[in-house]
């Protein structure tokens, strides 16, 4: 008997239609929320990833803002300056700057440029702390997706071991904080490996929840996950168009629960990117509604 699916797609639309009805309520006090992108360079990929959450932002009701790319050899001050200009345009709540860059641009340096905000990726130094300290934030898109994937599916993390490979800036790391939090679906025991960790197996198969966010295709395979764990492939590798999972196809003949090699954390990814710009425009009616009183 194969595992259930973990179906990002399905919940990803989801929560679109619950975003469709906050962002009703905003436009419905005046405030319409925005959502910017500053693509640079042909990066197929990237653009194509661009054009989605365009598409996302019209279908739930956001404007949204940079739906063309910056050549190539745009220069770091013209870059700079268009950050600047979105940290001061009111209409737009949030925005975020693709990556990756052309190799003459500092991701690092356009990072800390925007403000943290109007950092709907969440991966701003402050917003980073903020997540550090439990405290309120945006939260990494693709920790969080993948946090909502497992409650909408009603897998319990609490008290559960849960086993990350990677430890990358955008998702091993946060995802890390995230689970282990004292707070509701939350407060894990979360182990952290990477591809440099001798005889990954050993830990992987101690695992409750097991994601793999290596960017190394098929790095899991069935023996190295427990039967009945919950399995998410979070790393992808492009091999042409087509993506592949860090989770061999083969380990659903062993895991309870895992996500597809297409529709499922990447769609999350794409859902919570909207929900943090919604927040960060509900902030904004709350804030013109304090000026009014």
């Amino acid at each position: 008997m194969g595992a259930a699916i973990l179906d990002g797609a399905a919940v990803a639309a989801q929560i679109r239609a619950e975003l469709t009805e906050r962002v009703a309520a905003l436009r419905a006090a005046g405030v319409v929320p925005g959502l910017g992108t500053i693509l640079v360079g042909d990066n197929p990929a990237s653009a194509a990833y661009v054009r989605l959450k365009h598409q996302d932002c019209a279908e739930v009701g956001i404007a949204s803002f940079g739906s063309e790319a910056l050549p190539a050899d745009t220069p770091a001050e013209a870059l700079h300056a268009l950050i600047a200009q979105y940290n001061a345009d009111p209409a737009i709540d949030g925005f975020l700057v693709q990556t990756p860059l052309p190799a003459h641009l500092d991701e690092a340096a356009a990072l800390m440029a925007v403000d943290p905000a109007k950092d709907v990726d969440g991966l701003h130094p402050v917003n980073l702390g903020r997540l550090v300290q439990g405290a309120p934030g945006a939260i990494p898109c693709t920790p969080n997706g993948i946090l909502e994937l497992l409650i909408r599916h009603g897998v319990e993390i609490q008290g559960r071991h849960v086993v990350i490979i990677g430890r990358g800036l955008t998702i091993g790391r946060p995802l890390a904080l995230l689970l282990a939090l004292k707070r509701p679906n939350a407060n894990a025991a979360v182990t952290v490996v990477h591809t440099g960790v001798a005889d990954l197996a050993s830990y992987t198969r101690q695992a409750d929840i097991l994601v793999a966010a290596a960017g190394a295709p098929g790095l899991v395979k069935p023996d190295w996950v427990r039967p009945g764990a919950v399995v998410v492939g979070a790393g992808v590798t492009m091999d042409g168009r087509r993506i592949i999972s860090d989770v061999d196809e083969a380990v659903s003949e062993v895991a309870g629960w895992i996500t597809p090699r297409v529709g499922g954390v990447g769609p999350m990814t794409r859902a919570m990117l909207l929900n943090n710009a919604v927040i960060a425009a509900e902030r904004r009616a709350v804030d013109a509604a304090e000026q009014r009183a």
